[in-house]
C-alpha cells in the first residue's frame, strides 16, 4: 500500500515538474518564436487589430505577395537599408570591447587577488559603485570632451566608453575566480624557474579558462545589446545594430517600417543563440567554478 502511494506521489511530482518546465519554456521562448514567425509576414498580418490569427495564416501576406510567407522584411532591412553595415559595426565594437576588457580584467583581477594590501578591497568597492551607476549618467560626462576633440560619433570612442563601463564587472568576476586558485600554484611555478608573468600565463590562465570565457560572454552581451551608449555616442553612419533597429521603428515625425525592425531583431538574436549553444559547457564550468575551492 505504501509503495503504491509513493509511486503516485512520484508520478504526480514528475507530472508537475514536467508541466512547469514546459510552461516556462513556452513563456520564455514564445515571444521569440512568434517574432520569428511574424518576420515572414507583412505588417497588416503581424499587427492585425481585427484578428490575431491573420499572423498565423498570412491572409494579407497572400494577398500582397501571392504567398503565405515573404522575405520582404529581411530584404528591406539587409539590402535596402544596408543593415549589414550595422552588423559589421557591432562586430568591431564587440570584438575590441571584449578583448580589451578581458586583457585588463585578467591582469588587474590577478594583481588584486594576489595583493596583500588593503587598497585592493577599496579599489574593488569603487569599481562596484561605478558599475552600479546608470550608463546614461556616465555617458553624459564624455559628451563635452568628445565634441571638443571632434571624436564624437566614432566607433573607437564608443569602445573606450564601453570598456570603462564594463571594466569593474570583469575585475570583480575574474578577481573572484583568481581567489579560488591556490597561491601554491604560483609559488611552485616560480620555484621551477618561472617569472611571475610566466606563472600567470602558463599555469594560472589555463586553469582560469572557463572563468575567462564566462566573463567574456557577459562582456560580449553588454556591448552587443547596449543601446544607451551606442545611441548617444554614435553617428547615424556608424550605428550598431540595436540603435539601428530602433530607427526602423520611426518617430512621431517620420514613418518607419516595423517589419524591417522585426526582421532585424530576429537576425540579431540568431548569433546569440549559437554563441550560447557553442560555449554552454564553458559557461556552466565558469559559473560553478567559484563554488569549489582548488
Amino acid at each position: 500500500m505504501s509503495t503504491s502511494v509513493a509511486d503516485r506521489r512520484s508520478n504526480g511530482l514528475i507530472w508537475f515538474t514536467t508541466s512547469f518546465v514546459v510552461l516556462w519554456i513556452f513563456i520564455a521562448a514564445g515571444p521569440f518564436l512568434w517574432t520569428l514567425w511574424g518576420s515572414f509576414k507583412v505588417q497588416p498580418d503581424f499587427f492585425s487589430k481585427t484578428d490575431w490569427r491573420n499572423a498565423l495564416y498570412g491572409v494579407m501576406t497572400t494577398v500582397q505577395t501571392g504567398s503565405a510567407f515573404t522575405g520582404d522584411g529581411y530584404y528591406g532591412a539587409w539590402v535596402e537599408q544596408e543593415f549589414w553595415r550595422n552588423t559589421i559595426n557591432t562586430g568591431i565594437v564587440v570584438f575590441f570591447t571584449v578583448v580589451i576588457s578581458l586583457t585588463l580584467g585578467t591582469l588587474g583581477g590577478y594583481a588584486l587577488a594576489r595583493s596583500g594590501f588593503r587598497y585592493a578591497f577599496w579599489l574593488l568597492m569603487a569599481g562596484l559603485v561605478f558599475r552600479a551607476m546608470p550608463h546614461i549618467t556616465l555617458v553624459s560626462g564624455y559628451l563635452l570632451p568628445f565634441f571638443e576633440w571632434n571624436v564624437w560619433g566614432k566607433l573607437s570612442t564608443t569602445i573606450i566608453v564601453l570598456v570603462a563601463i564594463n571594466q569593474p564587472f570583469t575585475l570583480w568576476m575574474l578577481h573572484s575566480f583568481f581567489l579560488n586558485i591556490p597561491k601554491d600554484m604560483d609559488e611552485s611555478a616560480m620555484v621551477d624557474g618561472c617569472t611571475r608573468f610566466q606563472a600567470f600565463r602558463y599555469v594560472i590562465i589555463p586553469v582560469m579558462w572557463p572563468g575567462v570565457i564566462t566573463t567574456g560572454l557577459f562582456s560580449f552581451l553588454l556591448a552587443y545589446n547596449d543601446f544607451a551608449v551606442t545611441a548617444v555616442l554614435l553617428s547615424s553612419e556608424n550605428q550598431t545594430m540595436v540603435p539601428r533597429i530602433n530607427s526602423f521603428l520611426g518617430t512621431v515625425r517620420e514613418t518607419g517600417d516595423v517589419m524591417f525592425a522585426v526582421a532585424a531583431v530576429v537576425s540579431a538574436m540568431i548569433p546569440l543563440f549559437f554563441l550560447v549553444l557553442f560555449f554552454q559547457r564553458q559557461i556552466v564550468s565558469g559559473l560553478t567554478a567559484g563554488a569549489v575551492k582548488g
